[in-house]
């Protein structure tokens, strides 16, 4: 018997699908008969495409940092360092905004009950920050910052950045602070934090803002 055919397109349908089953209904609802009815095929496919459950579980984690990646490799370096660090951080408010189901299983907001996910897997979120790290040594290379270590300021932002979106994505940032001024004044407070002047701060601002994406 000839092996079966892996479907790229099915394979990621199921992966937003057990996502957003995940995330609206908890472990309990993630069943191979749920997933195969959300995408209109078989209970087999599931085993198909990943062998089972507890690596779908993973291949979500994995695409999500996949798409994390993608995101924020679009953000190309320029001579201001502090503005791409802001660009940066508007590539993954758009990235959460754009896929809320994959956001939550990534960082467990999604509970996953008995679908476990090992430190190796968690270690793809690591690679999502080397950019943010160079911009931090670049902008302390320039003055911009106090001399320090550039991943503990990359992982600062990022924690700061997580907690603010997802916020956003509880709907919990609302009138009279919305999300985008609660975003503008995290990230300027996190650049002078780091050592900028505000007004530097401000005007690398301006120049993120021009750049960001049109979900952000």
């Amino acid at each position: 018997m000839s092996p079966r055919r892996i479907d790229p397109t099915l394979a990621t349908a199921l992966l937003e699908a057990a996502a957003r089953l995940l995330a609206e209904e908890g472990a309990a609802g993630l069943t191979t008969r749920r997933l195969a009815a959300a995408v209109g095929a078989s209970t087999t496919a599931v085993y198909t495409h990943f062998g089972g459950m507890d690596n779908l579980v993973r291949a979500m984690v994995h695409e999500g940092f996949a798409r994390l990646h993608r995101r924020m490799s679009t953000v190309r370096a320029t001579t201001d360092p502090v503005a791409d660090m802001m660009a940066l951080g508007y590539a993954y408010r758009a990235n959460a905004l754009d896929h809320p189901p994959l956001y939550q299983v990534m960082f467990g907001s999604a509970a996953l009950g008995g679908f476990a996910l090992a430190d190796g897997d968690r270690q793809h979120g690591r690679y999502t920050l080397q950019p943010l790290v160079d911009a931090v040594a670049r902008a302390t290379a320039q003055g911009r910052f106090r001399t320090g270590d550039p991943l503990l300021v990359a992982q600062n932002m990022w924690i700061a950045l997580h907690g603010l979106v997802s916020l956003e994505l509880g709907g919990y940032l609302i009138e009279p602070y919305d999300p985008d001024v609660c975003f503008e004044a995290q990230l300027r407070s996190l650049m002078v934090g780091a050592g900028d002047d505000p007004d530097q701060a401000a005007a690398s601002y301006a120049r993120a803002r021009r750049r960001r994406s049109p979900r952000a």
